[in-house]
């Protein structure tokens, strides 16, 4: 639909699908009871003569409105567990093409790449501030941190948020590119004064022109 952002990821349409389900489920009951709450201001309005009544209560309405929501609540869950695991748990990650690191602060984002050696977490890392730089059709592992408040990872166009939390280790989250571009980096959470201006870029490349930037970017780290 034109109102979502284009999404660009290998599991955007999963999230979508399960966003649309929801979306048209939800909207029928918002109609039905609207319908239904309109019907009765017009059933049971003000007539002259006419006595209020006390209703008891129907059970077997009851139990009917009360079984259908938790079916749909228990289809939607099952549904949804599958690409949750797949999306969530970090058992189900495939093997990282690019692990990164990314702290969030008042109101910035610190990348961390890992140098010529190719692992993060050494001496040879380096850091682009509010950049995020990736090559296309590669799984690529985030590691998140927080320095100060609550801040949330949000790639929109990739069907992701992930909310970094001061104190809190292992938080991390994956991702795969399908389209090379520029794409937003959002705080989805509210952390302050400048939580509106806490915006980066992430910029997918094709493979071989990321190996040029990564190449680029290496030689001036050092």
């Amino acid at each position: 639909m034109p109102w979502l952002p284009a999404q660009v990821s290998t599991f955007g349409g999963e999230i979508d699908s399960i966003f649309y389900i929801i979306l048209v489920i939800t909207g029928i009951i918002f109609l039905l009871v609207e319908a239904t709450l309109l019907w009765f201001a017009f059933r049971y309005r003000h007539r002259e003569g006419r006595k209020a009544e006390h209703i008891h209560g129907n059970w077997k309405v009851e139990v009917i409105w009360t079984t259908i929501p938790f079916i749909i609540v228990i289809a939607l869950g099952a549904m949804s567990f599958g690409p949750w695991a797949r999306i969530k748990m970090l058992g189900r990650f495939p093997a990282p093409g690019l692990e990164i690191g990314v702290m969030a602060s008042q109101f910035e984002w610190m990348v961390t790449y890992p140098g010529a050696d190719g692992r993060l977490g050494t001496d040879d890392d380096f850091q682009r501030r509010n950049q995020v730089h990736i090559p296309v059709a590669q799984p690529i592992l985030v590691h998140l941190s927080a320095e100060d408040v609550i801040h949330s990872f949000f790639l929109p166009h990739f069907r992701v948020k992930q909310d970094a939390v001061p104190g809190m280790d292992n938080q991390v989250v994956w991702f795969e590119a399908t389209e090379p571009g520029e794409y937003e980096l959002a705080c989805a959470e509210l952390c302050g004064t400048g939580h509106t201006r806490m915006r980066g870029t992430l910029v997918v490349h094709s493979a071989a022109d990321f190996e040029t930037w990564y190449e680029g970017a290496t030689q001036t780290a050092n």
